[in-house]
């Protein structure tokens, strides 16, 4: 018995003396200041990029822009759906390859944070669920349900596995600093209650005990269980505070902007609101801050959610949707990275001093005990601009904004002051050689084939079609007597259909007879027509259109689309007559889709119609055409803004859904940076199509003879499709005469100068493109913003002429802002600043 009990000390002895050893040369650990990697507390820049949304050709660029933009971490959730598209069956090629993506983050000296999840939500079909989890008995998703946790569970193990073997845990000598498991689970746990909460427990278990050597993070998750680190997602985080004082501060989602929906305009979140909400959070204490999105990039093929979400996701994010740098967000954002590292010392060292500096005006000053201090002065006043005796001196801070004083003296960056230049982006017409020649072919409007089934009453369309297609039809027969009296006076019954969602097209014996849509925040329908029947046996076939599974919300696997009823006829003689239970056929998917229409195969299976016989504005028709790829490195994009509602595909492979003809309703007009950011408070594109232009990816592409099919289901017509350039239009700055930057900060710091410098106009255009004309030059009092400057009262005469001598002809230049470049002070005593817009091509 006593050897026993010496035996069972022994092993404990043995476990914590592991444990001990483990933590002490963990190479990733944490505490309330920070992420300590190898022993160094580090101020943590991320952005978010999601391998599927872009591809494997585009990955270094992305990583290499995110890195020269200030980044050391890239962050991507791991999409189940993609990975697991049946029980069993994994795939991790092609946009899929996850460790190669890594790999790459790895090469480039980045970091990766891996949010495993597997729920991702991020507009995602299905929230990165497989449907197929969906008919598993006895499944309930994201709570205390053994069916789910053990799917959970074997997918989480898959990729923590796949991650350890490939050695690519920091742990391991790897990228992987961090993993996230669940996803914005606590508003969820909030409405389950008890089994919310036994849900959060066995997560956070689970995690914790594969040994990935790395922490794990649960964000907008309060109770997130030790030693899981709770973090904030939102447009400001600021006032977030971790759920243990030993934990960091850690905001993993910073919304750059917001996601587009088919009917609603595209929102945009201004630079100096986002650097101001980032400067914030820092000096309250933030040691990690990641945006979401660094580049969102495409919803390929039929991978978005919501439903009614758009194929771009491009999120105003500081790399647009194609990959290239949205200025000003991403050079002011750089700005501030490089400010924020010059502070990094001071910031990890200890808790700030604050100090009142007025009502709206604060000081928050970090000071290691070597001495060095670094200074963040605020002004939270959304309306004037505000003076502030600091230390010795004074500081003009504008109107919501943050300067940043790594010194405790001199200003290196204020978010609101954009040094970063501007550019005006354009979509440029692409000559194809002959032009694109369409050829049509009709799909059929009944359902009756050998794929078609007969059931009394309606189905539910997911149940139906388990996601394999966007297409249910639902068809019956209504048999009208000869002595109907509508067939005399010619007052048409009235047809109405009410349905879960989300698109509806009504076909009277095979002629469209009306549409009907929802949107997101509404994606049930309701059409009510009157239909054209005739004396005897009439076909309606209805054409419901999935817009992708929803992604968020409790039980949302409980959600319907489809058809359910009821469909009622009104205006007979023996009054209402209910459809809905009559016998219906069913067709999963249309003809086209059955015969890869898409394929160079398929489409060579059936007998298209020529060119000069293709009848435009048809619903249901197939188009397809060849075409030579242009020459060239520019990102090209499809204006489908001539078509109405399909998909699109280039060489097999589906760009995604079009939908310019839905209009985005809302209002849209100037926006004020300063003052609490929305995602309805800055918004483009009212009364015009929510997605115009969609991104064909130059990898996809052969140097001749590429495939393009479109399936049109309102009728739009092809012959306005083209391919488009995206590139540079034109570039601004906008900087006055004595504006902070790093570089003043730096050469006065080492003494090579004892005054401050002039700051410098930047001007680069796109590669291959040179500065063709200055369109505007001010250096005075000028206004407006880029693409719409204009003169102020005040003038310098030769504002033009510098930039006319240096930089027309050229890819980029630099010209300093002070009089004497533009002819002297045209205005003494008075802050100047500098206002130019150039011409590329």
């Amino acid at each position: 018995m006593v050897m026993g009990l010496k035996l069972v000390m022994w092993n404990v002895l043995v476990v914590v003396v592991c444990l001990l050893i483990g933590s002490a040369t963990a190479s990733v650990s944490y505490d309330q200041k920070a992420i300590t990697i190898n022993g160094q507390r580090r101020i943590l820049i991320s952005g978010s990029i999601h391998y599927p949304r872009s591809t494997p050709e585009m990955w270094p660029d992305l990583i290499q822009k995110a890195k020269e933009g200030g980044l050391d971490v890239i962050q991507t959730y791991v999409f189940w759906n993609g990975h697991e598209p049946s029980p069993g069956k994994y795939y991790f090629e092609g946009n899929y390859d996850l460790v190669k993506f890594i790999n790459l983050v790895k090469q480039a000296g980045l970091y990766v944070h891996l949010r495993i999840g597997p729920y991702v939500c991020a507009e995602w079909n299905f929230g990165g669920f497989p449907v197929w989890l969906k008919y598993i008995p006895g499944i309930d998703f994201r709570t205390d349900n053994g069916p789910f946790k053990f799917q959970m569970q074997k997918f989480t193990k898959k990729i923590v596995d796949m991650m350890k073997a490939e050695r690519l845990f920091e742990s391991q000598g790897g990228p992987i600093i961090l993993s996230q498991i669940e996803n914005e689970y606590g508003p969820m746990e909030y409405e389950i209650g008890a089994p919310g909460r036994a849900y959060t427990k066995w997560a956070a278990e689970m995690a914790v005990g594969m040994g990935t050597g790395v922490p794990w993070v649960m964000c907008k998750q309060d109770d997130a269980p030790d030693p899981i680190i709770n973090t904030c997602n939102g447009f400001y985080c600021d006032y977030f505070s971790p759920n243990k004082a030993y934990k960091p501060k850690m905001w993993t989602e910073a919304w750059t902007g917001w996601f587009t929906e088919f009917g609603g305009p595209v929102p945009y979140r201004p630079a100096e609101d986002l650097a101001f909400s980032v400067a914030r959070f820092i000096q309250k204490g933030g040691s990690f801050i990641n945006y979401y999105m660094y580049h969102g990039g495409t919803n390929f093929g039929r991978t978005a959610g919501g439903p009614f979400i758009a194929t771009s996701y491009d999120y105003d994010a500081p790399l647009d949707e194609y990959g290239l740098q949205r200025q000003p967000k991403w050079g002011h954002l750089k700005d501030l990275h490089r400010a924020v590292k010059l502070c990094e010392p001071a910031l990890v060292s200890g808790d700030p001093t604050v100090t009142p500096l007025g009502n709206y005006q604060e000081a928050h000053v970090f000071r290691t005990k070597s001495g060095l201090c670094a200074a963040f002065l605020a002004n939270y006043n959304p309306r004037t601009f505000a003076k502030v005796a600091f230390g010795n001196m004074h500081y003009n801070l504008p109107p919501w904004s943050i300067s940043i004083l790594p010194d405790c003296k001199n200003t290196v960056y204020n978010t609101a002051r954009v040094g970063a230049q501007s550019a005006q982006m354009k979509m440029a017409r692409v000559p194809v050689h002959g032009g694109l020649s369409w050829q049509a072919y009709n799909e059929e409007t009944t359902s009756n084939d050998d794929s078609s089934f007969t059931m009394v009453g309606l189905l539910e369309q997911i149940n139906t079609t388990r996601d394999m297609s966007d297409y249910l039809w639902y068809t019956t027969d209504v048999n009208i007597s000869p002595n109907e009296e509508f067939l005399r006076n010619g007052k048409y019954p009235v047809l109405t259909v009410l349905s879960a969602g989300h698109a509806l097209h009504v076909f009277i014996n095979g002629q469209l007879s009306g549409t009907a849509y929802g949107s997101l925040e509404f994606p049930k329908l309701t059409f009510s027509g009157s239909v054209r029947l005739r004396a005897g046996i009439n076909k309606i076939s209805l054409l419901s259109v999935a817009v992708g599974l929803p992604n968020v919300g409790p039980h949302f696997e409980t959600w319907n689309a489809g058809i359910l009823g009821p469909i009622t006829l009104n205006g007979l003689n023996g009054g209402r007559w209910d459809l809905s239970w009559q016998k219906w056929s069913y067709k999963v998917g249309l003809k086209g889709e059955a015969l890869s229409l898409h394929s160079l195969s398929g489409s060579s299976s059936v007998e298209w119609i020529e060119g000069s016989l293709v009848a435009r504005r048809q619903p249901l028709t197939w188009y397809k055409t060849m075409f030579d790829a242009p020459a060239g490195n520019s990102p090209l994009a499809l204006d489908m803004n001539s078509m109405g509602k399909g998909q699109v595909w280039i060489n097999e492979q589906n760009i995604g859904r079009f939908w310019p003809a839905y209009k985005a309703s809302g209002s849209c007009g100037d926006c004020n940076y300063a003052g609490t950011f929305g995602e309805k408070k800055c918004l483009r594109n009212c009364g015009e199509a929510s997605q115009r232009w969609y991104h064909v990816p130059r990898s996809w592409l052969k140097p001749a003879g590429n495939l393009l099919v479109v399936f049109e289901e309102w009728g739009g017509d092809p012959n306005g499709i083209s391919l488009v350039r995206r590139e540079i239009d034109s570039v601004c700055a906008d900087i006055y005469e004595w504006q902070p930057t790093l570089i003043n900060w730096q050469m006065q710091a080492s003494g090579k100068v004892n005054k401050p410098l002039r700051p410098k106009a930047h001007l680069s255009c796109g590669p291959g493109q040179k500065i063709s004309s200055i369109k505007f030059a001010s250096f005075g009092t000028p206004e407006g913003v880029c693409g719409n400057f204009r003169e102020g009262s005040c003038h310098a005469h030769h504002s033009y002429d510098a930039f006319e001598r240096n930089c027309v002809g050229q890819n980029w230049c630099t010209v300093t802002v002070a009089p004497e470049m533009f002819g002297g002070d045209p205005c003494p005593n008075v802050m100047k600043k500098l206002s130019v817009e150039a011409v590329c091509s």
